[in-house]
């Protein structure tokens, strides 16, 4: 693949996280076009930024639609893997094999990338990104200029009780910047401060810490500071994806009510790295990404429509008002903390087997053998069908008389497609769920049910926030069906496999866009969508299309999804797939409109290797899989 080189250069304001280096070059990234690239970073730059400083950049590839974000192996890397416990050997081989196969940095090293962006992190100044997409970076005093843009039919916020631009959510909560010791001790430490001018968030504020990492427990534990969070609501609820993947918890009742009578706009604050719409919860509308320092500065000030440069956070007992200036830790203190509680053996400690497989873990029962004992009454582990119904399986064959499913517009994201958040009343999950005997307070969240497809596939296109122009206006997983009528996609998708209609999938810009999340793919396929034609996609949802058998079809510069005029009572045929037989190949797309009238589009099948080509043709990877298998026992 073509490879982006992008250098950094200069050293970051005391001030600036490593959450607002990775959203100020992840919005740089995805405005320079990095979409299946490779992206290596390189420079002088890399002198100030540590491990964890590092992994946010490389774990936010999706957000700026690269492969991969690449950093070279130095003396950081080395401290780092002391740090975590590797013995002495094991990083000097490291260390040896990466000079010698040219993974080693070296700065005066000339190498060749197909294009280089340079980015000044001394020019870099505390941001958060919202209220949709990661890429939306704002600066901290243009954040309520940025909701009220987003939301122009919202009125200006009045009156008592909750109101537009309120904060119902503040959590920390990623898999890596919570895992960053700089950024935690930074936040940890601004909480002490903050309790001890007297502030506390807001009461509307759900707040939560849900680190990535164990040892980030140990050393607020060892520095008291875990008291001083406590004190300010943000308890560990746990380690791991939570809030920053949807699953929040529900928020109190008054709040949900007040958001849910007056139609409110309101916000969530999460230190992770993808706020797509109607993630982190039902009710919440924007979301935006920042530090964890920044998300507990929010949580004290309670709503997203602050200047947090300049406005007060609250007020000491005789009136002074008290701003983040006035509360933000020190390098040195900061520093000092890490240098005396985050050591080797906290690593050692808190990851040793002992402690990771405890005997309440240990004494649970387990079946015994090589293969697992599916249990038919599951909604939560389920047998999948991908390796026992061939007949359902895509392979290369032209689509006749297929109907349009959906009209979608720009940057349709993994979370549109296949939601990770609580599932929702009314959704056709839950009322599966419910036949089965699953009463409301245990539906959770569709990530907890990834292991069954009968309930996964019932949340494919059902984000509360999705746009189908086929809905006639309404906004929601709707679409008109065959009988004319809206109903739920999954209603119509279930009456058109019914039929043996086949379906087909229309979009705009970047479909696909954010996490490599495999069921939005395998829910397409499931519900009988043969084929998804867009303007362009993401790479990582477009090779799990045609993992799984459904043709990504791109529409030639110039011709849009709206262009198209595809309506519900449009017919959709695409021909030239049967006779595919090399990458990137041509179709056409065929639109028949009721009135006889014929529309034909060359389209390219973004089937873009050999090895694709050959997958889908057996009908995927599944089939592939199945195929070599069976070729390996005989």
């Amino acid at each position: 693949p073509a490879v982006t080189g992008c250098r950094l250069v200069g050293r970051r304001h005391r001030t600036v996280s490593g959450a607002d280096i990775a959203l100020t070059v992840a919005a740089a990234l995805r405005a320079h076009g990095v979409v299946g690239r490779f992206v290596e970073f390189h420079g002088e730059g890399l002198d100030g930024l540590a491990m964890g400083d590092r992994a946010g950049l490389a774990n936010m590839a999706p957000e700026y639609g690269a492969t991969c974000g690449l950093f070279p192996i130095d003396d950081e890397t080395l401290r780092f893997l002391r740090l975590t416990g590797r013995d002495e050997a094991q990083v000097d081989l490291i260390a040896a094999h990466a000079r010698a196969i040219g993974l080693w940095r070296v700065d005066n090293e000339t190498r060749q990338y197909n294009d280089i962006l340079t980015i000044d992190l001394s020019e870099i100044a505390p941001v958060v990104a919202g209220p949709r997409r990661p890429q939306e970076k704002t600066p901290l005093n243009g954040t309520a200029e940025s909701f009220r843009t987003a939301f122009p039919e919202r009125p200006a916020a009045s009156g008592d009780g909750l109101k537009d631009g309120d904060i119902v959510i503040a959590a920390i909560s990623s898999c890596t910047h919570t895992s960053n010791p700089q950024q935690m001790m930074t936040a940890a430490l601004l909480a002490r401060n903050a309790r001890r001018r007297g502030l506390a968030p807001k009461p509307w504020v759900k707040t939560s810490l849900s680190p990535g990492s164990r040892v980030v427990e140990d050393y607020f534990r060892s520095t008291g500071l875990q008291a001083d969070l406590d004190a300010l609501g943000f308890h560990i609820t746990g380690f791991g994806c939570m809030t920053c993947a949807g699953n929040p918890g529900a928020l109190a009742p008054e709040v949900s009510a007040q958001i849910r009578e007056a139609g409110l706009t309101v916000c969530s604050i999460v230190s992770g790295n993808r706020n797509f719409e109607g993630r982190t919860h039902p009710d919440v509308r924007a979301s935006y990404l920042g530090s964890p320092a920044l998300v507990i500065a929010y949580a004290l000030a309670g709503t997203i429509l602050t200047d947090l440069t300049s406005d007060p956070l609250g007020f000491a007992p005789d009136g002074t008002a008290i701003r983040l200036a006035d509360i933000w830790p020190g390098e040195e203190e900061v520093a000092a903390l890490l240098a005396a509680h985050l050591k080797r053996d906290s690593y050692e400690r808190v990851y040793a087997p002992e402690t990771l497989a405890p005997p309440l873990w240990l004494d649970l029962a387990a079946p015994d053998g090589k293969q697992f004992a599916w249990q038919e009454s599951s909604t939560h582990v389920r047998r999948p069908p991908f390796f026992e119904e061939p007949e359902n399986r895509a392979r290369l064959a032209d689509i006749a008389g297929g109907r349009p499913l959906a009209v979608l517009g720009d940057n349709i994201t993994t979370d549109h497609i296949s939601p990770f958040g609580r599932i929702l009343p009314g959704s056709a999950a839950a009322r599966h769920l419910s036949a089965h005997g699953i009463a409301e307070e245990d539906w959770s969240s569709y990530a907890e049910h990834r292991g069954n497809h009968e309930v996964l596939l019932r949340g494919t296109f059902s984000n509360p926030r999705i746009r189908n122009a086929l809905a006639q206006g309404q906004t929601g997983s709707l679409t008109t069906g065959p009988n004319g009528e809206v109903q739920s996609i999954m209603a119509a998708a279930e009456a058109y496999q019914a039929s043996g209609t086949p379906t087909v999938v229309f979009a705009g810009k970047a479909y696909g866009t954010g996490s490599a999340r495999d069921w939005a793919a395998k829910g397409t396929f499931l519900i009988g969508v043969r084929a998804v034609v867009a303007e362009s996609f993401e790479r990582i949802h477009r090779a799990n299309l045609v993992g799984v058998g459904v043709v990504p079809c791109q529409l030639p510069p110039g011709v849009t999804v709206e262009s198209l005029g595809v309506t519900a009572d449009t017919t959709v045929a695409i021909e030239g797939l049967s006779g595919l037989n090399g990458p990137r190949a041509t179709a056409r797309l065929v639109l028949k409109r009721p009135d006889g009238s014929t529309r034909m589009v060359p389209v390219t099948c973004r089937i873009d290797t050999e090895t694709e080509v050959s997958q889908f043709r057996e009908g995927g990877l599944f089939a592939s899989a199945e195929e070599a298998a069976r070729a390996q026992s005989n």
